[in-house]
């Protein structure tokens, strides 16, 4: 009972996986053809143009896109997870005035649309004369509800009050006690919000969107709509470089799974 119990999972989840990745294969054997004919053949099946395609997105701006998703990408993910791994230290720690105050303010960021936000934010990075740079899209992540509240009850429930109390009686410091002992307490929250904060940075549209008026400053998305003209769209170039985008998510959740899947589990009951 037992082993055909666990055939059937086996197939089912086979099956779950193999349709989980025909968008993928989708992209890219349709990455492989030229605009023109992808829509003449049959899409699974790949053709020879993909070279042709990958010159093309090379021989535009696409490194320099690259690059610069890759910048906001990692360090809004650095930049933010120390803020928000402070900010859920700090809620469960400390006490101090106001506390259900910012803990009720930080829960209603999370139900206040970001695009209600946004012109006031374009109005700020311009007159701090950051408009045209990189900075507007990095910052936009730091202050994250989501990410804060995430922190906070991972502290809540991983870091044992008794250990940030026998840390002090022993002369230990806050930055120490936080870097040695509240972060290893919560691993698996802080490595899932690295992967989220990442894929969220690296997938944004909307702030680049806003803010980019320099080919210098594009990102994958922004890069990816600019293949297309007023005459003609080259679609086989945009999955090439959408295929060539999804890499570095593949690589993050390839090392980094595991421990996502710890850290969205977190705290569920056994039954």
């Amino acid at each position: 009972m037992n082993k055909t119990r666990t055939v059937v999972t086996s197939i089912i989840l086979g099956l779950v996986s193999i349709i989980s990745l025909i968008p993928f294969w989708l992209m890219f054997s349709m990455s492989t053809y030229k605009s023109e004919m992808i829509f003449q053949n049959n899409p699974m099946i790949p053709s020879d143009y993909f070279i042709e395609n990958l010159k093309t997105i090379f021989a535009s701006n696409f490194v320099q896109s690259y690059v610069n998703s890759f910048i906001i990408s990692a360090s809004a993910m650095l930049l933010s997870v120390i803020i928000c791994s402070m900010a859920g230290y700090a809620m469960n720690v400390y006490e101090f005035k106001l506390k259900k105050i910012v803990n009720m303010f930080i829960m209603m960021t999370m139900m206040v649309p970001t695009q209600i936000g946004i012109i006031g934010y374009m109005i700020e990075m311009r007159n701090m004369k950051i408009n045209n740079t990189l900075l507007p899209m990095i910052l936009v992540w730091l202050a994250s509800g989501l990410g804060a509240y995430w922190m906070i009850s991972f502290f809540k429930s991983g870091l044992p009050l008794e250990l940030v109390e026998s840390a002090r009686i022993d002369g230990a410091s806050e930055p120490k006690i936080f870097c040695r002992i509240a972060l290893p307490c919560i691993k698996p929250g802080i490595l899932t919000l690295c992967l989220l904060q990442f894929l969220w940075s690296w997938n944004s549209y909307m702030y680049p969107l806003v803010f980019v008026n320099k080919a210098e400053n594009y990102t994958i998305p922004i890069f990816v709509k600019s293949l297309a003209s007023a005459y003609r769209t080259d679609y086989g170039a945009q999955l090439a470089g959408l295929t060539l985008s999804t890499i570095p998510v593949l690589i993050l959740f390839m090392f980094g799974s595991k421990s996502m899947i710890r850290g969205l589990t977190a705290g569920a009951v056994k039954g």
